[in-house]
C-alpha cells in the first residue's frame, strides 16, 4: 500500500514538474531562475503586494546616500532583467555595508518585498537579532552580507 501511495504522489507531481522544467530539462539554470523571480516580483508590483519574502538579483543603477533616520540603511537601486527597479534598503546597524558598491555591479538579494509606485523596496536583508523574522542577505562579488 505504501509503495502505491508514493507512486501516486510522484505521478501527481509530474505535470507540475514538466511545466516547470519543460521537455529535456529546458528551463533549468540561473537564467530561468532569474526570470521566475522577476515574474514573481512583477506580479507583486502589479498587485501592490507587500511582506513577501523574495530572492533575486539585479544590476546596480544608482547608489544613493545612506538613510540615517532611525536605523541606518545603505540604499541603492537595482534594475532586474525584466527592467523593473527596486530600492534596496540594507540595515547597516545590523549587517555590514557593501563597500565599494558601484553602478554596474551585480547584487543578489534575499529579503522582504514591499510595494511602492517606483517598483518596490527590498528590506530585511540581514539577520533578525530577535529571531522573529526570516534572515535575509545580499551577495556582492562573492561575499555575503547579512
Amino acid at each position: 500500500m505504501r509503495k502505491y501511495l508514493i507512486l501516486v504522489i510522484m505521478l501527481a507531481g509530474a505535470p507540475v514538474l514538466w511545466d516547470r522544467l519543460g521537455p529535456a530539462g529546458e528551463g533549468i539554470g540561473p537564467e530561468s531562475a532569474a526570470v521566475d523571480q522577476d515574474a514573481i516580483l512583477a506580479r507583486a508590483f502589479d498587485r501592490r503586494a507587500g511582506s513577501l519574502q523574495v530572492e533575486g538579483s539585479g544590476v546596480v543603477t544608482a547608489v544613493l546616500p545612506d538613510d540615517n533616520d532611525g536605523s541606518r540603511h545603505q540604499r541603492f537601486i537595482l534594475t532586474l532583467a525584466s527592467g523593473q527597479t527596486l530600492l534596496v534598503a540594507h540595515n547597516i546597524d545590523l549587517a555590514p555595508r557593501i563597500s565599494g558598491l558601484r553602478s554596474g555591479d551585480r547584487v543578489a538579494f534575499f529579503g522582504e518585498y514591499e510595494w511602492n509606485p517606483r517598483g518596490g523596496v527590498i528590506h530585511w536583508t540581514h539577520h533578525d537579532p530577535q529571531g522573529r523574522h526570516v534572515a535575509g542577505w545580499l551577495k556582492h562579488q562573492g561575499r555575503v552580507y547579512q
